[in-house]
């Protein structure tokens, strides 16, 4: 390392202050504290020394996402060598030939990514002067992990530098911004192109002649297609019994498949396992908020279970109409002017929605091991600058996103998930929370003064 050293201390030299390329400095900078630990030190004020800078802290994060991007790649390649070979299962296609097959489609997407972004981030370090954000690190690995493996390069290009740019730069830059940056690049493909980034159909592999789509389980249930052959407990419900003219993606899938990520799905959402570990690292490290953490959770938990209570009076609602054979089952789902020859108004429509709303019946605890919120939760929800500071702030900002991820999934069949919404809806009120539990904590503060003066007073 020392020769590394030495060199690099060599090539500073035309970038020194009064040389020629001195406005290119945080090029080389941002290089060298790469490699090294800064040897600058503060002059001002009081601060806590520490050898873990922020760009160890970025790094810290991307380790945490490194399992689960290294099994989303496998994933990618997997679903597709499967359908296209037409084998019994995923987990019978060879490991490198799934894995080589994914790298191929995903790691393009990260080089763009990084490329784009770090050049506009270099653009503005030698502009304004100064280092060059770290930032970038995590959101630059972010981004193509939570966008489609098939989205044309220019579009994710052009979303990157809206991301940072509008998202980012236009605020200040790292520790400036008010919307999580990945989630604003993904915003703004999703509104300038919904085509790509929204609807029930997931792609899984561009061939030769013909994409080979599928679809995810979110979208099954969404657009009502479910066989009731799986999913243990969800098969007691009615809604969860339809029967369906074709199987949907949920008659091959378990539990465990959903856990581990055997699925359909985009890069990082797919398995909630390396998730988890990714979350261990997070605060073992203390770089992510277990508070946010587990108030996502709690609050996805929770809003899923006040849907599977209003679902099963649905359920209960159905099956007495069925016992008493004013209708059939099969009618319920496949004869709509039978339904309506029933005459249901008011609360008994109402009931009858939610009794055959799978959405609404799909298990409470199952909608954590499915789609992105838990992956939102852990790597999207806790970015240090758009959440929230405070550590009330932090469980009622947590518990908000879990609640609005599973409300906006289950209320918007056209788009099934609803993690991301929920995440940037919170970062904009996240300084009205923190604002409030300041305020609620002065005004306890003060009470507490004008008792302990009115002791002091009789005494």
């Amino acid at each position: 390392m020392n020769w590394v050293r030495a060199k690099l201390d060599q090539a500073r030299k035309p970038f020194e202050p009064g040389e020629k390329y001195e406005k290119f400095a945080p090029a080389i900078n941002a290089f060298d504290t790469f490699l090294f630990t800064p040897n600058h030190t503060t002059k001002k004020g009081a601060h806590i020394r520490d050898v873990v800078d922020l760009k160890r802290t970025m790094i810290t994060v991307v380790l945490a996402l490194i399992p689960a991007l290294l099994f989303g790649m496998w994933n990618t390649g997997a679903q597709y060598l499967y359908q296209e070979r037409g084998l019994a299962s995923v987990m019978d296609v060879p490991f490198w030939d799934a894995f080589i097959e994914g790298a191929i489609l995903v790691m393009p997407l990260i080089i763009v990514s990084y490329v784009v972004g770090l050049t506009i981030e270099f653009i503005f370090a030698i502009y304004r002067g100064h280092e060059v954000n770290e930032g970038y690190l995590v959101t630059g690995l972010l981004i193509p992990m939570i966008f489609p493996v098939d989205i044309p390069l220019w579009m994710l290009a052009l979303s990157v530098a809206f991301a940072v740019l509008i998202g980012k730069e236009a605020f200040g830059g790292t520790g400036m911004n008010i919307l999580n940056p990945a989630l604003t690049a993904r915003a703004f493909a999703f509104f300038a192109y919904p085509l790509y980034m929204s609807g029930n159909a997931i792609w899984v592999h561009e061939g030769s002649t013909d994409a080979i789509s599928g679809e995810t389980i979110l979208g099954s249930l969404a657009s009502g297609q479910y066989d009731g052959s799986v999913m243990g407990s969800a098969a007691n419900s009615v809604a969860f019994a339809a029967p369906v003219e074709e199987a949907s993606v949920l008659s091959n899938i378990s539990f465990d498949d959903m856990f581990y990520g055997t699925i359909p799905g985009s890069v990082a959402e797919t398995s909630a396992l390396l998730v988890i570990l990714g979350a261990i690292i997070l605060i073992a490290t203390k770089v992510g908020s277990w508070r946010i953490i587990l108030g996502g959770i709690i609050g996805g938990l929770a809003m899923g279970a006040i849907f599977n209570f209003f679902g099963n009076l649905g359920n209960d609602f159905i099956t007495n109409l069925v016992e008493s054979g004013a209708i059939t089952l099969d009618q319920v789902y496949n004869d709509a002017g039978a339904v309506a020859g029933l005459g249901l108004s008011g609360w008994d429509a109402t009931l009858m929605e939610l009794g055959t709303n799978q959405l609404i019946n799909f298990p409470f605890w199952q909608h954590m091991v499915v789609g992105s919120i838990l992956f939102g939760v852990v790597f999207m929800a806790t970015d240090p600058v758009s959440a929230a500071q405070t550590f009330k702030g932090k469980w009622i900002y947590g518990i908000l996103i879990g609640f609005f991820g599973i409300m906006i999934r289950i209320f918007n069949p056209a788009y099934p998930e609803g993690i991301m919404l929920a995440i940037l809806l919170m970062n904009v009120f996240a300084p009205t929370i923190d604002h409030y539990v300041v305020q609620a904590n002065v005004g306890k503060r003060k009470k507490r003064l004008k008792k302990a003066q009115a002791q002091l007073q009789t005494a």
